[in-house]
């Protein structure tokens, strides 16, 4: 599919997703019906962390009534490579 989902991970290495995402970067993303395999990997390329903040930030600042500058500052951003549909 050569799609890719990006996260931003509030606890930074200490959440447990994180830390299962390291031990296994095996995952399955499901969104509206459809699933996909993918790999997950912390983000350490410097535009591609850049991307995954913006993406992220312009994505939920029209919803939250906050401030989501200190969020987008200190959040370890991870990327979700996935592959093709199973659905």
């Amino acid at each position: 599919m050569g799609a890719t989902v990006y996260l931003l991970s509030g606890g930074g290495e200490r959440s447990n997703w994180v830390r299962n995402l390291r031990r296994d970067p095996a995952v399955t993303v499901r969104i509206a019906g459809t699933t996909w395999p993918g790999r997950g990997r912390i983000v350490e390329d410097a535009d591609e962390d850049e991307r995954a903040r913006t993406l992220l930030v312009d994505k939920y600042t029209p919803g939250y009534s906050g401030n989501l500058d200190d969020w987008r500052r200190r959040s370890l951003p991870v990327a979700i490579d996935l592959e093709a549909s199973d659905d």
